[in-house]
């Protein structure tokens, strides 16, 4: 099951990412537009970009292709858009249980566009890794993830996006070629880069975020997108190897990940993150992470 270590290597390194989106988030960019932060996953695909040409060949496709594929991109940054809003006003744990969302827009689209269906093994697989980051969304110190309307209003525009997104790319990655694909895609977010920069006051507000703490933010932030550019060409390789539902289902872990490693910075580090540690709060997450666990053995079988 080649497949399911790629699409278990995406929620490991997009919940590290996650939490170092909130330190950012938290630190650099709590005024002024969270555009500006998405600067920064545009350089980090075009510099990715001179890389695939040295690595492999890469085709143009037609207009009408390279449109949409590069619209792929464009949707991803407008999923990260969503996403890093939300995560300005809320806890990466709290943000993270919303990602359970997205399978259900990918099994849907799927089925719709790509024809793909699932096993009932492979259904019951997905079923419980859903299961298990829904569990985890109950407990806490608050018992409950309080209900946010502009938050679940983000967070559901963060995972439909995403989802047409990844049905754009793996509709051109079978037909076409991954590494030609994955270059038009990045394409089109450095495009959206461009745009942002583009217009003054982002502008501005992105040279004067680089002028207050220039090394910081640029080790910080350059670390932090290689972490979610790895995750991201895991996760989209491992859509060319099962359905789309059935990936983004394994990939939704990345709420169960993000527990994690909250309760191990809490732990370890608690300046940069709380997590409950009591008894209960780590029987019900240790609960989880086997459901979890379950869940991908029977989506790889």
């Amino acid at each position: 099951m080649p497949w399911l270590i790629f699409a278990l290597s995406g929620p490991v390194l997009w919940a590290v990412s996650t939490h170092i989106d909130k330190y950012l988030v938290e630190r650099y960019f709590r005024r002024g537009s969270i555009a500006v932060l998405l600067v920064f996953t545009a350089l980090m695909g075009f510099l990715f970009l001179p890389a695939i040409r040295l690595y492999q060949p890469v085709a143009v496709p037609s207009l009408p292709d390279l449109l949409t594929i590069a619209g792929a991109g464009v949707l991803y940054m407008g999923a990260m858009f969503f996403y890093l809003q939300a995560l300005r006003s809320e806890e990466a744990s709290v943000i993270a249980v919303y990602f359970q969302a997205t399978p259900l827009f990918g099994y849907a689209l799927g089925y719709l566009v790509l024809g793909e269906t699932l096993s009932s093994r492979q259904m019951l697989g997905g079923s419980l890794i859903v299961a298990s980051v829904a569990l985890l969304s109950y407990g806490g110190r608050r018992r409950t993830v309080r209900f946010n309307a502009r938050t679940s209003a983000l967070m559901l525009g963060c995972a439909l996006s995403s989802a047409v997104s990844s049905v754009a790319f793996k509709l051109f990655a079978i037909q076409d070629e991954f590494w030609t694909t994955t270059f038009w895609t990045y394409f089109g977010e450095v495009a959206v880069g461009a745009v942002i920069l583009s217009i003054g006051r982002y502008r501005r507000q992105f040279l004067a975020v680089l002028r207050a703490s220039p090394v910081g933010l640029l080790a910080t932030n350059g670390a932090n997108e290689a972490i979610n550019l790895a995750g991201g060409v895991a996760a989209r390789y491992a859509l060319l190897l099962a359905p789309l539902g059935l990936v983004q289902a394994v990939t939704s872990t990345t709420a169960l990940f993000v527990f994690v490693f909250g309760a191990a910075l809490s732990a370890l580090a608690p300046a940069l993150a709380r997590e409950e540690l009591s008894a209960r709060a780590l029987l019900q997450k240790g609960a989880c992470v086997a459901l979890a666990a379950i869940g991908a053995i029977l989506a790889g079988g």
